[in-house]
């Protein structure tokens, strides 16, 4: 190396030029792992018990965010079990699962919880005898972040069907080959 005055500003500014860098990488990366607007929910068939068994994860940071708009600002979906039970009124409200011919299923609530980063919303209903279709509705979230995508996961014999609701996607339909 040589041993020139002019250099080691250089080196400074490089590493303040990386450093800032990565700062401004880190607060981006955190500023997206806030905003996700996504959920994914798992429709499993139970055959031990005949029961279609739905699993519904939000990311708790959209959860909240989504419980000030929806309910009132302040809501806290963390601590309040109050404001989590609108919650998952809420998400019932707004999904629904029906048979080929549009019979729907009648979903029973069975509760939520708050676990890690996400937040649970449980449902259940019988399986309709010799499945051969079904119709999904999935618009949680979707009626106030036009962005917001709910992915839906449906397991059936051992096979697994997604359904991708963005936009203005309303219903979608999948049919199970035997």
């Amino acid at each position: 190396m040589l041993n020139c005055p002019y250099h080691k500003p250089m080196r400074l500014n490089l590493a303040l030029w990386c450093t800032l860098m990565l700062a401004c990488t880190l607060l981006m990366s955190e500023s997206m792992a806030h905003q996700q607007k996504l959920a994914l929910t798992k429709v499993v068939l139970n055959p031990s018990t005949d029961t279609l068994e739905v699993m519904h994860r939000f990311e708790l940071h959209d959860a909240e965010h989504a419980v000030e708009e929806l309910f009132a600002p302040g809501a806290d979906i963390m601590h309040s079990q109050e404001t989590q039970q609108q919650f998952a009124e809420y998400v019932y409200a707004r999904f629904g699962i029906y048979t080929a011919d549009d019979t729907p299923l009648t979903l029973t609530p069975i509760g939520f919880e708050v676990e890690g980063k996400h937040f649970w919303v449980y449902q259940e209903t019988a399986a309709p005898k010799d499945i051969e279709g079904l119709k999904v509705v999935h618009n949680a979230l979707r009626d106030i972040w036009f962005a917001q995508t709910n992915t839906v996961n449906i397991e059936v014999a051992d096979k697994v069907n997604t359904l991708t609701f963005t936009e203005n996607t309303e219903v979608l339909n999948i049919q199970f080959k035997h």
